[in-house]
């Protein structure tokens, strides 16, 4: 029988052999997606200029405001690509676990602008009902027209990538820019046919409220990572109880999960085991539970032994706020 000592090393080895097949893996997606975000940002950007000047001389607040969320959405797409950049970067001893979090930061940095946007094309909109001007329908729906199609493009390369939520913060932002030009569209062609204008600023603010939606959403998302919280689609006693079931596991306590990166989900415990001598067999069970069934490549299991006999039963569970649970025998 081999010693604790020459499993944790053959265990040890195993581990790293999986992280550096999921590192390489991570950077053969990050310089894809990098190249997407550059693309789609240069696009981004050079129309956003044009529609601009279009808006401008066709008097539309619609048009105007679709090219300001464009030159937030080219902000948002290279601050994407600097974060994915960033997660790239191996661990050191200063960031052993590297820089994942920028997507996090970006995606906090994202919303933040979203929310600015909004709050500018509100203002702008409620002054423009007050105090109508005209608009140049045609110049308006053929400047508007083209938009929808640089956007649909940026939306297509962004769709296809590898998603995480610096990307998904990133999409977010051309979406609601693709409804900003639909709206600029829908808003000329109707200045265009019946010259009423108070269309403008009431599509415009009906953009506005889409887009405050979606980046609330974004911002609870990225605060809730930076917070250490579970990820959203793993669930805390599910995970415990799931471990808990393990042959030769008592009970589980000191149960923490949480991301360092939006795809780099994070694990400790402490497992009560019923026999301390098998715990190479229940440590091989549960990595390959969590492996398989949640998608956890990175666990630390510390095993205890148990003082006393107690008779097992399904576990109930104890979460708190931080993400840490008890689950113990009845």
């Amino acid at each position: 029988m081999r010693s604790s000592d020459d499993h944790d090393h053959d265990h040890d080895h195993s581990h790293s052999h999986s992280h550096n097949h999921d590192h390489n893996s991570h950077h053969s997606h990050g310089v894809t997606t990098n190249r997407r975000l550059w693309l789609a940002t240069a696009l981004t950007l050079s129309y956003a200029g044009v529609e601009a000047g279009v808006g401008w001389w066709a008097g539309s607040l619609a048009l105007v405001a679709d090219a300001g969320h464009m030159v937030n959405d080219a902000a948002a797409l290279a601050l994407a690509a600097v974060a994915a950049w960033l997660a790239q970067r191996p661990a050191s001893t200063r960031h052993s676990y590297g820089f994942g979090r920028a997507e996090f930061l970006a995606a906090l940095a994202n919303s933040f602008g979203l929310l600015v946007l909004v709050a500018w094309l509100t203002v702008s909109a409620v002054q423009r009902l007050h105090d109508p001007q005209p608009v140049w329908g045609e110049a308006v729906s053929l400047a508007a027209a083209a938009g929808l199609g640089i956007n649909l493009l940026v939306a297509w390369l962004l769709s296809h990538g590898h998603q995480n939520l610096n990307t998904r913060a990133a999409l977010l932002h051309v979406l609601g820019d693709l409804l900003g030009s639909v709206a600029a569209l829908l808003s000329g062609i109707v200045i265009a046919f019946t010259g009423w204008t108070p269309i403008d600023p009431l599509l415009s603010l009906a953009i506005g409220a889409l887009v405050l939606v979606s980046s609330l959403r974004l911002l609870r998302e990225a605060l809730h990572g930076l917070m250490e919280g579970t990820p959203p689609d793993l669930a805390l006693e599910e995970v415990g109880q799931a471990l808990a079931t393990v042959p030769g596991v008592a009970s589980v306590h000191d149960l923490h999960i949480w991301s360092v990166a939006s795809e780099r989900v994070m694990l400790t415990a402490h497992l009560v085991v019923r026999d301390v001598r098998r715990w190479e067999t229940v440590l091989d069970a549960c990595h390959a539970l969590l492996v398989e069934r949640f998608a956890i490549h990175h666990a630390t299991l510390q095993p205890e032994p148990m003082t006393r006999t107690i008779r097992w039963a399904t576990p109930p569970s104890r979460a708190d706020q931080s993400g840490h649970a008890d689950l113990n025998p009845r």
